[in-house]
């Protein structure tokens, strides 16, 4: 390890890494201000379960098909001007969904915040990426952290107003302001320059492993991969595709689900079915905090598919004896348990070998959407068939993708 790696960060990186950690939260609690909102909104409307879930799909159907521009807009506008003004018109699509008179104009309103938050994700990761780079080790999890800290904020203030009745027009309408004006000031304090700097080893190029090692930093591509090494990276990012979309399908669950199951199923109030998903989003955050030290110790595919174990024996017993508490709890244990899958995936494609700077990174962000696509729909389907608690069965199954799959990941080293 070299001593530029150890070196302390400047102001200047201290500063980009508290602007970059506002603008994670900010994406958290954005949309997480409406989820608590769609009882509500399914029941004004009138819409049955099936046609509920394709339209809450729309979200991610709006995020896959503006996601590849992600990248031409990074590097056109900068990762930091993308990530603030899809922050902006992220919120400004939420409210209409909020607003929405009709099937169509939610649908169409989600689409298009769907699409917005998917520039926002790709850029704000990448100006994270560009920040741990300079920090010389590995930091991309404390920002997934704040994340989850932004989504139980929004979920909360979201559960708040319905206690205190208050309207989804002005309630929207505030949060979208608070966190347009927060994405806006942390603007001004993240990295300027090219999105190709130069990282905290200078030539060397040496990064964090993210597994407690220091490993060079990826090669640059020249397009004479081997098919041999060309087939393995196929693999391996199909793999972490696989990985991170098990991780959305147990964060669907909680965002386009939880709340109907404990209020429909289980008839708890309104307020308190608001905690499902904030328990799920809080104990994602608790594992966050603690999984840089739990990778640095155990690897990345240990604690990977410990998680999953958790997260598929928690929810199936939740779903075996259904009560208001032991969902609750179920879903908490569902957050923590897949905790690290999505930062964990996003770093280990970053890293490949063979792949343009940032494609992996696009791709797998853009592919793991499939699971807020496809997930929705299909619990609404089966549920509408069986029952809502049937249909969360999808939690279990993401747990056993990842400890199929697990092997892509790097086990503990030295």
């Amino acid at each position: 390890m070299t001593v530029d790696v150890l070196r302390r960060p400047a102001p200047a990186d201290r500063r980009a890494r508290v602007a970059v950690a506002v603008l994670f939260f900010t994406n958290g609690a954005l949309f997480a201000n409406l989820l608590p909102r769609y009882p509500q909104i399914k029941a004004d409307l009138g819409i049955g379960n099936a046609a509920y879930g394709l339209a809450v799909a729309a979200f991610p159907a709006g995020a896959i098909t503006a996601g590849l521009a992600a990248g031409v807009l990074v590097r056109r506008f900068g990762s930091a001007r993308v990530a603030v003004g899809g922050t902006l018109l992220t919120g400004a699509g939420i409210l209409a969904a909020g607003l929405a008179d009709s099937v169509a104009v939610f649908a169409g309103a989600l689409f298009l915040a769907g699409a917005m938050d998917a520039f926002t994700d790709v850029a704000q990761n990448a100006h994270g990426l560009r920040v741990q780079r300079r920090y010389g080790r590995s930091i991309i999890n404390s920002f997934h952290a704040i994340w989850s800290i932004g989504a139980v904020t929004g979920g909360s203030m979201a559960a708040a107003a319905i206690a205190l009745g208050v309207p989804r027009g002005p309630h929207l309408l505030f949060s979208a302001v608070v966190f347009a004006v927060a994405a806006c000031v942390a603007l001004r304090y993240c990295l300027p320059g090219p999105e190709t700097d130069t990282v905290a080893g200078g030539e060397t190029g040496e990064t964090d492993a993210g597994d407690g090692a220091v490993a060079p930093a990826r090669a640059p591509a020249t397009g004479l991969r081997t098919p041999a090494t060309g087939l393995r990276t196929g693999w391996v990012l199909a793999a972490l595709v696989l990985i991170a979309t098990a991780g959305t399908l147990v964060e669907d669950a909680g965002m386009s689900w939880a709340t109907l199951y404990l209020s429909d199923s289980l008839h708890a109030t309104a307020a308190l079915a608001a905690s499902g998903y904030v328990a799920l989003v809080g104990a994602q955050f608790v594992g966050r905090i603690v999984g840089d030290r739990l990778v640095d110790r155990f690897g990345q595919r240990t604690v990977a598919r410990s998680g999953a174990l958790i997260a598929a024996v928690g929810m199936g017993l939740a779903l075996a004896v259904p009560t208001v508490p032991g969902t609750v709890l179920g879903f908490a244990a569902a957050g923590f348990g897949v905790a690290t899958l999505v930062p964990a995936a996003m770093h280990e494609a970053d890293e490949l070998p063979g792949l343009k700077p940032g494609s992996g990174l696009t791709l797998v962000s853009w592919l793991m959407r499939l699971g807020f696509l496809l997930s929705p729909p299909a619990v609404g389907l089966v549920a509408d068939a069986t029952s809502l608690r049937v249909g969360l069965l999808v939690v279990p199954f993401a747990g056993l993708i990842v400890l199929v799959c697990g092997g892509a990941l790097r086990s503990r080293r030295g």
